[in-house]
């Protein structure tokens, strides 16, 4: 396959999504969520299969309410969900501070190609600031705004991933129309939010995406190493 161009003179900007596309985390939020279930004593434990079901639904609060309802239970509670949230986060952070993940194939280089060529670089994501925080931490070395111009994320929005909301966040804040941007993602749900928001996307399926219909991505590759950024202008 020949290796894509982001050209035509037009990009300004890249939008990068978080879990899965920037790195392989979903395991590690899949043992934070279940270090939270047990400190809690809640009885609950995701497996792989439950936490590939679950991921079609966005957002991690989002996830234990939809679970709790497939329960047919009505607690924990939602504010009970929200101190759970919490406790996943701070067990989510300790993993990335002991280097539980590495940048997904080419997310370094195409980062810093772009930056070398002035584009703008903003994350648009369904995961909390402090999870990106942590993450651009683990894997630069610095303050995630040290990296990123912009970053929009799920709790700012009114409707997550497959929404458009939190894209036509981040585009604001670029001062962007979404023609002179491109999504990153992973999954279908990133996909369509991109696609809602009038961007074009490339698609980089993840261990927990890989079996997504990817259909009407502009770009589908395995991972980000074969994009190059000829021809912006």
């Amino acid at each position: 396959m020949a290796k894509p161009t982001l050209g035509g003179g037009r990009v300004k900007a890249l939008i990068f999504d978080v879990d899965g596309t920037l790195c392989e985390t979903e395991e590690t939020h899949r043992h934070a969520f279940n270090r939270a279930f047990a400190k809690a004593g809640l009885g609950w434990h995701w497996s792989v299969a439950d936490y590939r079901h679950l991921l079609r639904v966005t957002g991690g609060k989002e996830r234990m309410r939809a679970h709790r309802e497939s329960l047919g239970l009505g607690l924990p509670d939602d504010a009970e969900i929200a101190r759970l949230h919490a406790m996943k986060t701070g067990f989510y952070v300790e993993a990335l501070q002991m280097g539980s993940v590495a940048p997904r194939p080419g997310v370094k280089e195409l980062i810093a190609a772009a930056k070398a060529q002035g584009l703008a670089l903003a994350i648009a994501t369904t995961t909390t600031p402090a999870n990106v925080m942590a993450l651009v931490q683990a894997i630069w070395g610095c303050p995630a705004l040290d990296v990123f111009d912009v970053i929009a994320a799920g709790d700012e929005v009114a409707a997550k991933k497959p929404a458009p909301d939190v894209y036509n966040l981040a585009l604001h804040r670029l001062g962007l129309p979404p023609e002179q941007a491109v999504a990153l993602e992973d999954s279908r749900n990133g996909m369509i939010s991109a696609q809602a928001a009038g961007l074009r996307v490339v698609v980089t399926p993840g261990l927990y995406t890989d079996q997504d219909d990817f259909t009407g991505a502009t770009w589908l590759m395995p991972d980000l190493s074969g994009l190059t950024l000829a021809a912006l202008g």
